[in-house]
């Protein structure tokens, strides 16, 4: 039986893969939805062909693959005309809470070199303000957490280390980090203002908070129609 969940994403997949075009420069990051979005450029290009694909996170890498589709490495002049990626929440200006894969740094790096960012997501993860249903993930120096955890406690957050469900020990990023989990007290108001503070703080690397990255939402419905939510114009 087909989850309605699968048929969300999977149309928001579809409908973001109708946007690429041969000879792009795509980036992808990672998650659920990126996997089928993969599996749809699979379909409409195989193997990668009249693609550039740069991906954000060696799982998307062995999934791309894994379907006959050999991502690039990242260039000195590394430009994207696309990049298509999930998140965990969004809200209706578009500012994203990401990193439940733990790619965080390099999807938010790979965005700010990308033209035009799409997001894709199911429904679910439609908030009023970030911090609504998931954590507020933060990539840190591991030499560092043991204080970091004590500061960004003292600004209000509970503070947990990802751990691996297999050794218990802590998670490693691809960039060899530890992933700090932040549940805020309330809902986040400003996210611009909240990353920044933890911006401030010596040893964290980046935020799962994105503000001003994402141009469009594409939003998978359980009737398997989509709905486009695009990025308010600044005043």
């Amino acid at each position: 039986m087909v989850e309605l969940w699968d048929v969300s994403k999977t149309a928001a997949a579809v409908a973001a893969v109708g946007k690429v075009r041969k000879g792009m420069r795509l980036a992808l990051g990672g998650g659920t939805t990126v996997a089928a979005a993969l599996d749809a450029l699979r379909t409409a290009f195989p193997g990668g062909f009249g693609l550039e694909i740069v991906v954000a996170s060696e799982a998307t890498a062995a999934e791309a693959r894994g379907l006959g589709i050999e991502p690039v490495p990242l260039a000195p002049d590394a430009r994207f005309d696309l990049m298509l990626d999930g998140a965990d929440e969004v809200t209706p200006a578009l500012a994203l809470t990401k990193g439940g894969g733990g790619a965080l740094f390099r999807e938010k790096f790979l965005a700010r070199l990308a033209d035009e960012v799409v997001i894709m997501v199911d429904t679910t993860k439609l908030v009023d303000r970030l911090g609504t249903r998931h954590p507020i993930p933060v990539e840190v120096v591991p030499f560092a957490r043991p204080v970091l955890t004590r500061q960004i406690t003292a600004l209000g957050f509970a503070v947990s280390l990802r751990t691996s469900p297999d050794s218990g020990r802590a998670w490693r990023t691809d960039n060899g980090n530890e992933i700090l989990d932040l549940k805020p007290l309330a809902p986040i108001d400003e996210p611009a203002r909240v990353d920044r503070t933890l911006h401030e703080l010596t040893g964290v690397i980046e935020t799962g908070i994105f503000v001003g990255l994402a141009h469009r939402a594409l939003v998978g419905q359980p009737d398997g129609s989509v709905q486009l939510l695009e990025r308010p114009a600044s005043p």
